[in-house]
């Protein structure tokens, strides 16, 4: 069945139904990594979920960054249990396109990985990104640990006053605790390494996002 690509938000009473028996098989390693994509973590390692349009680049930009543990697909900040690729992409289960990621903060912090979030994406285009159209390309930020919040924040206001003075629009990321992840169909983790030559638009602007320091 296809849908039609939407860019307005669906409310959860239209949402689709989906299904609550059943989840999306997960492959058992990180093809790049060889580390495990499901829980539970080694001790020390915390998790962050990052939005910013199609998630097969996106997840390759975390997975090259060190002290990353392991990355994997999914859809975050909708209402449908357990959707498919195919119906997040119609536009009607409210999720987000994201990437999960493990790190060990001991190496890497979380300002630096918003730090990369920020820079190779564009946060002003609404519910798109470029030629990717939708709901589910929607910049976003789903918080998963204390603090995280804070700092999205610090660093949001930072990186606001950077692209206004680049010629940018406001920004319009979504902040909001994760609620439920879901993973994606197994072939669109680690998409790009399986296929070095997909689909891989980043739609960086070029501006530095300089977080300052916590407080």
């Amino acid at each position: 069945m296809m849908f039609r690509k939407s860019a307005e938000m669906i409310s959860p009473n239209d949402a689709l139904p989906g299904r609550t028996d059943q989840s999306m098989p997960v492959p058992p390693t990180h093809t790049v990594l060889g580390t495990p994509l499901t829980p539970p973590w080694p001790d020390g390692l915390q998790t962050a979920v990052f939005g910013l349009g199609c998630f097969w680049g996106a997840e390759k930009l975390f997975w090259q960054q060190a002290g990353v543990y392991s990355t994997a697909v999914g859809y975050a900040g909708g209402f449908t249990p357990n959707p498919t690729y195919e119906e997040v992409c119609s536009g009607r289960t409210g999720h987000a396109e994201v990437v999960l990621v493990v790190f060990d903060p001991s190496v890497v912090t979380y300002d630096e990985l918003l730090k990369v979030f920020w820079e190779d994406h564009d946060p002003t285009q609404g519910m798109r990104q470029g030629n990717d159209v939708g709901t589910q390309y929607r910049s976003a930020v789903y918080f998963t640990e204390p603090g995280q919040r804070e700092r999205a924040e610090a660093s949001r206001d930072a990186m606001t006053s950077a692209l206004r003075d680049a010629g940018y629009g406001s920004i319009t990321t979504e902040f909001a605790d994760l609620g439920e992840f879901y993973y994606a169909e197994p072939y669109h983790q680690q998409y790009l390494d399986k296929n070095p030559n997909g689909y891989c638009p980043i739609h960086a602007t070029g501006v530095s996002c300089r977080i300052p320091a916590a407080g």
